[in-house]
């Protein structure tokens, strides 16, 4: 089996090889017989990749460990789900389910040209599957999932603990699907600028593509979070770690592109800007598997030191240079149709939001990498601590909040101060209101970043219900229709845009939740026996006795806690310790009991024979409401991409502005 593996990859490498060779002479010769034999070659690639997945799959379910992989990250008493996700519980593993991820994507892109973008696709077709020649060729010559071991073990080591998490078995691949899904925008823009076919056709045929791919990036980075809150045990959801910053850079240029892009659509400007963010996205994406590969940056999510760092650096050098070379090449065919006309316009607050989620991602960029870059120059690693990002997260993220209200309220091109101040008297109101509650707790902790947070959020909601207030109003009074269903046809007639004001609610629920959390949370450790009851921020714990069993996996000691407010006893919480036996690895099982305004998070630090248990507390509030938003970020994407049965409508009817011109 594992020769059959071996040889899926090899005649992948060769598919692959053979598709861009072909692709590009169909472009010198202009044959479309050669761009069907290569997209016939990117079936090949897709044909062999999920043979090698396949196989890969039934040795780890068949207990193979004389296979390396099947070895290091499996055992007889796993059960089948996690020998499932222990493909990518390895370097190689992961390597694989990229670039079967890859082979999928780039079908579904020949399958969906079938009859359109018959120009572009050469270029496409041949992008697409030179990413696959480097993947391919990585996994058959310097890394291979089907590596062999002598002698053969009796067992295997089993998948990391950590790893043994319903969160974790979605996380990674989610991540894949949107770091590969954004190689399309890429190759697209690449077709573009090879074929100069730099109208609008290459952003209409990725549009799609690039929501798909932003909307898995956020999926699998809040599931990630939710994983570290849940299994690591130290009551938070976000270090800042190395890997990440890795998912997040990325994430944040698609998201500037996912704006700015409306911009090329609707007025024809930012053409340069929008082919420089679709080249940083795709490269941000391969520098995240590039740091997750290296070994040059410690990181829990890491897969330790290896050797394919020099040849992702690489292929990212190549990649970077040769984008670059190509669009300086086609400057002078970039040139906008039209100018910024005011500094008060949709087209100026999207150019404003680019330039923060853009500079945050340098931000990042650069605290990720100070470490490498100060043992480079002076010889010694200097770690950035979350003291830097935070500093610089909280002001950009209060502009964002505040752009985010802002920008679906003026108009395009220009707005008058009759205007703006019709549209923002409402949510001024709400703003004004929201100050007393937050300047109450602001002075309570000290937390003006937090109040600031509560401020805006109070704004930039009010700003998005009255988007949706106004859309209904127009709809159910020329259109006679109830006020529900009013609601429904804002959805099913213009789901781009109202999908995206879901997304944006989703938004200000996580920032406001992530500021009340940074400055509201307490701590505390406690050491109860038995019986006693000790106290951490107006919550009484209560010592009910302590548990432990013992299996042929795992030893597990826990303990009860009762947890009580003002006297009144409203949750039992049992958090515990597993230690596993074949990998000799702590694993913690924390408690956590949630409502709307906060979480009690409960740790267990360590159970004595006698019963004495030493517990850490953690008071979150607001933590639901990160959860909620990554829901409605999903939900809202879902509504965008989904496919309409009506032609979009352009805007929905609306007065007439005091210049009389009439306003989206």
């Amino acid at each position: 089996m594992t020769l059959v593996g071996r040889a899926a990859l090899l005649l992948a490498f060769a598919a692959a090889l053979y598709a861009v060779g072909a692709a590009l002479w169909s472009r010198r010769k202009g044959k479309r017989q050669y761009l069907a034999s290569a997209e016939r070659g990117v079936w090949a690639v897709f044909a062999a990749t999920t043979t090698a997945i396949v196989v890969m799959w039934a040795l780890l379910l068949g207990n193979r460990f004389d296979v390396a992989d099947v070895a290091g990250y499996s055992n007889t008493t796993l059960g089948w789900n996690y020998k499932i996700t222990a493909l990518w519980g390895s370097q190689a593993g992961s390597l694989l389910l990229w670039m079967w991820i890859l082979s999928i994507v780039a079908v579904l892109v020949v399958v969906t040209n079938r009859r359109r973008n018959r120009e572009l696709m050469p270029v496409v077709v041949a992008v697409l599957m030179g990413t696959a020649v480097f993947f391919t060729s990585v996994l058959s010559f310097v890394t291979s999932p089907f590596a062999t071991v002598s002698p053969v073990l009796e067992d295997g080591r089993g998948l990391n603990p950590l790893l043994q998490n319903a969160y974790m078995q979605s996380h990674p691949p989610l991540l894949y699907i949107g770091y590969v899904g954004l190689s399309v925008p890429f190759a697209f823009a690449i077709a573009a600028l090879v074929t100069r076919r730099l109208d609008s056709m290459w952003i209409t045929s990725v549009r799609r593509w690039i929501i798909v791919s932003w909307m898995f990036l956020t999926v699998g980075i809040v599931l990630g979070s939710r994983w570290a809150y849940e299994e690591l045990g130290w009551g938070g959801y976000w270090a800042w770690d190395p890997v990440e910053n890795a998912a997040l850079m990325p994430w944040l240029v698609a998201t500037a592109f996912l704006h700015s892009v409306m911009v090329q659509e609707r007025r024809g400007m930012l053409r340069i800007w929008n082919m420089v963010l679709v080249i940083m996205t795709f490269t941000l994406a391969l520098f995240g598997t590039f740091l997750t590969r290296s070994g040059i940056l410690s990181s829990v999510h890491a897969f330790g030191e290896s050797t394919l760092g020099p040849y992702f650096l690489g292929f990212i050098i190549v990649i970077l240079v040769g984008s670059f070379a190509l669009l300086f090449s086609r400057m002078s065919l970039l040139r906008s149709e039209n100018s910024l006309e005011s500094y008060i316009s949709r087209e100026a607050v999207f150019l404003y939001n680019n330039l923060l989620l853009v500079g945050l991602a340098f931000a990042v960029f650069w605290g990720t990498m100070f470490p490498v870059l100060s043992e480079a120059v002076q010889g010694e690693k200097i770690t950035v601590g979350q003291g830097f990002f935070n500093q610089v997260a909280a002001p950009i993220g209060l502009a964002l909040l505040f752009l985010t209200g802002v920008g679906p309220m003026i108009p395009w091109r220009k707005a008058s101060m009759r205007e703006l101040r019709r549209r923002f008297a409402g949510p001024l109101v709400v703003a004004t209101i929201a100050i007393i509650p937050a300047v109450f707790f602001a002075q309570d902790g000290g937390a003006w970043w937090a109040a600031a947070a509560i401020i805006l959020g109070a704004f930039t909601l009010a700003c998005l219900v009255s988007e949706f207030w106004r859309g209904m109003t127009v709809r159910h009074q020329l259109g006679g229709i109830s006020w529900i269903g009013a609601l429904g046809q804002l959805f099913t007639r213009n789901r781009r845009r109202y999908g995206g004001y879901v997304v944006h609610v989703g938004v200000v629920s996580i920032i406001v939740a992530i500021a009340c959390q940074g400055a509201f949370s307490t701590q505390g450790d406690l050491a109860l026996r038995t019986g006693q009851t000790g106290e951490v921020a107006g919550y009484q714990f209560t010592n009910d006795g302590g548990t432990r069993s013992k299996d042929d996996h795992k030893m597990s000691v826990g303990v009860q806690l009762g947890v009580s407010e003002g006297g009144n006893r409203f949750a039992t919480l049992e958090p515990g310790v597993d230690v596993f036996t074949a990998q000799q690895q702590r694993s913690s099982e924390v408690a956590v009991d949630t409502s709307p305004f906060r979480d009690v998070y409960v740790v267990l630090v360590g159970l004595t024979p006698d019963g004495l248990a030493r517990i850490s507390v953690f008071i979150n509030p607001m933590m639901m409401w990160i959860w909620v938003g990554g829901l409605l970020m999903l939900v809202g994407s879902l509504v965008a991409v989904w496919p309409s049965r009506r032609p979009r409508e352009v805007s929905v009817p609306s007065p007439v502005g005091a210049d009389g011109r009439v306003r989206e």
